[in-house]
């Protein structure tokens, strides 16, 4: 087994162990295997792919993919077990390809593990062999993150009228509101509000400014707040993060154009029941 990451020396151990153990296995199975040429391809699953069959790699490679990602090579010696959790689903699934071609020894799956259950020596090669693959997958997903990130998120609740957030403070946490409401307040004067599931707190946090608003919990709040020093971290290997910090931005925007025009016209109306930007108004 290959993959795009410089992979530990454990890794190679256990790929070597691995390979004996299938090697092991397949000379237990009374079974005669049927040869699948693999032409090349990029996309989908090989012609010819059946889930209900297990297949060793006699020649070439065989790039597993998920999420349109090249997960690992399958190599000379190693045995191709079918995905089954994305079964039915495309968008869950695993696929398996080879950008070069390769020829592959295909086991009916069934019969297969009938032979391996037949007798004690080859059920303990099957689960040697899992469990070694299980270690491999292990090491394999590790050496594939690319940031390990670390954060203590805390939760606090806040009941009407105490504050969360002081103008003029230095920002130590980036709040999320995940119940109540909370009023924004710049010098005193109630200029948005914060609804559950937004983010605030993020801009003095990202600009190492002070806070450029106070946030007071209009009614019972509770919040969960991440520290600044881990925040930059977590929306570097969070993209769901980044998304709704934009969404919240994109939304305040709007909000604050409005109140523009609003003003601009003469409207009495008061621009406390829209929101800001919680981002920077923190």
């Amino acid at each position: 087994m290959l993959a795009s990451v410089e992979l530990p020396a454990d890794f190679k151990l256990l790929n070597q162990q691995y390979r004996g153990l299938v090697q092991a296995l397949l000379d237990e199975i009374e079974l005669l295997p049927i040869r699948v040429e693999v032409a090349p391809t990029q996309t989908g699953n090989f012609r010819g792919f059946d889930p209900a069959k297990f297949y060793l790699v006699a020649s070439g490679t065989v790039t597993a993919r998920y999420a349109n990602r090249a997960v690992y090579l399958l190599e000379e010696g190693d045995i191709l077990l079918p995905d089954i959790a994305g079964g039915r689903d495309p968008d869950a699934a695993v696929f398996y390809g080879s950008e070069a071609g390769a020829s592959l020894n295909s086991y009916s799956a069934l019969e297969f593990m009938q032979q391996i259950f037949a007798r004690p020596s080859t059920t303990k090669l099957w689960t040697r062999m899992l469990v070694t693959y299980s270690g491999m997958m292990l090491r394999l997903t590790a050496m594939q993150t690319q940031i390990d990130v670390v954060t203590t998120p805390g939760f606090a609740l806040y009941e009407p009228g105490e504050v969360i957030i002081t103008q003029g403070e230095r920002a130590q946490y980036v709040f999320n509101l995940t119940s109540g409401l909370a009023d924004v307040l710049v010098d005193d004067v109630p200029v948005g509000i914060i609804s559950p599931g937004e983010i605030f707190g993020a801009m003095a946090a990202l600009t190492h400014a002070d806070r450029s608003a106070t946030v007071r919990a209009r009614s019972r709040c509770s919040v969960v707040k991440v520290p600044t020093s881990q925040f930059t971290d977590l929306i570097k290997s969070n993209p769901a993060t980044i998304h709704a910090l934009l969404t919240d931005m994109a939304n305040s925007i709007v909000s604050l154009n409005e109140q523009l025009v609003q003003q601009r016209s003469g409207s009495k109306d008061s621009p406390v029941n829209s929101q800001v930007d919680t981002q920077g108004g923190d």
